[in-house]
């Protein structure tokens, strides 16, 4: 029988998680499915468990929160492959956070119910994953949805600011609030695959995944198992240019704005030539201050289970 650890941040979604965790436990039974189910405690503790998950022979590692929880367990699974692993288990995600990015882009399904179905259904998909270093993190982070420098990361700093509002609602007001707190672009020399410019940006995405922030459609056409990163590269431009480019990206046409470029590539470095580059990865903060960010993306290291044939919702 098929192994699963159910790591369930109890925190994510401002307290879903914990008030999931009777309906996961019912639905997962129902299911047939045997399984272990283990809370969070402190950061990076879904990364510890992912590790021993993998290490103590689990077939499959479900991360039960958000992107920042799917996140973790991702670093968990390639802590233990760089730790000689053979065989690492595959990642199920089951949403119970806020933006559940990274389980939109690999078409894995928002409902609870649903995505208990597809766990069970067992269809496997390999994927990408990213890897950054820089900021907070020297000795490098591996991501599964995207990378967001400037602009976007500032948004999500700001949306988890917020205490009434949630989900969507909390990153639109959040956008809006940004326009008047980061305006003025970095001038950022951007080098990938060989080639370099420098640039005032407003903002750079580098994308595994499709979405950001619960709705915003940074790369609309990113496949998650190309070998390629997609980039979303915003020049700088006005507050109210600002504003009218947030309805392009809920509806993934901004490509046709002139101040937006997108490139695709496999090796990524962004550099601080005046300013700093503030930036998350999957949401989870890499630096307020940057200076540097290398990425390079690992072609599809890990299996997701539950996710549909073209990694689409």
């Amino acid at each position: 029988m098929i192994r699963h650890l159910v790591i369930v941040n109890p925190v994510s979604g401002r307290g879903a998680g914990e008030r999931s965790i009777p309906r996961l436990q019912e639905m997962l039974g129902a299911h047939g499915l045997s399984f272990d189910l283990e809370r969070t405690e402190r950061p990076m503790h879904a990364a510890d468990l992912a590790h021993r998950g993998a290490l103590e022979g689990y077939d499959v590692v479900v991360a039960a929160g958000g992107d920042g929880t799917a996140n973790e367990v991702i670093n968990g699974l390639m802590r233990a492959r760089e730790g000689g692993v053979s065989r690492i288990p595959a990642l199920g995600v089951l949403c119970v956070g806020r933006g559940n990015d990274f389980a939109f882009g690999v078409g894995i399904p928002k409902d609870l119910e649903a995505g208990c179905r597809g766990l069970a259904g067992g269809r496997r998909k390999k994927i990408d994953v990213g890897r950054v270093v820089g900021g907070l993190f020297p000795e490098g982070r591996y991501f599964g949805n995207g990378v967001g420098v400037g602009f976007d990361a500032v948004v999500g700093f700001e949306a988890l600011k917020m205490k009434r509002l949630h989900g969507f609602a909390s990153y639109i007001v959040a956008a809006l609030k940004t326009i008047f707190l980061y305006f003025k672009a970095p001038l950022v020399q951007l080098d990938y695959d060989g080639q370099s410019q420098n640039l005032r940006a407003l903002m750079v995405s580098i994308m595994n995944g499709r979405r950001m922030g619960g709705g915003f459609m940074m790369a609309p056409s990113a496949l998650g198992d190309d070998g390629l990163f997609d980039l979303c590269i915003a020049r700088e431009v006005s507050r109210p240019r600002i504003l009218a480019l947030i309805p392009r990206f809920m509806q993934g046409t901004q490509g046709s704005h002139p101040a937006i470029t997108a490139v695709r590539a496999g090796n990524v470095r962004v550099t601080a030539l005046e300013g700093v580059l503030p930036a998350h990865a999957d949401g989870e903060t890499l630096c307020v201050d940057g200076k540097v960010l290398s990425l390079e993306v690992h072609p599809k290291q890990i299996e997701v289970v539950g996710a549909d044939e073209e990694g689409r919702p």
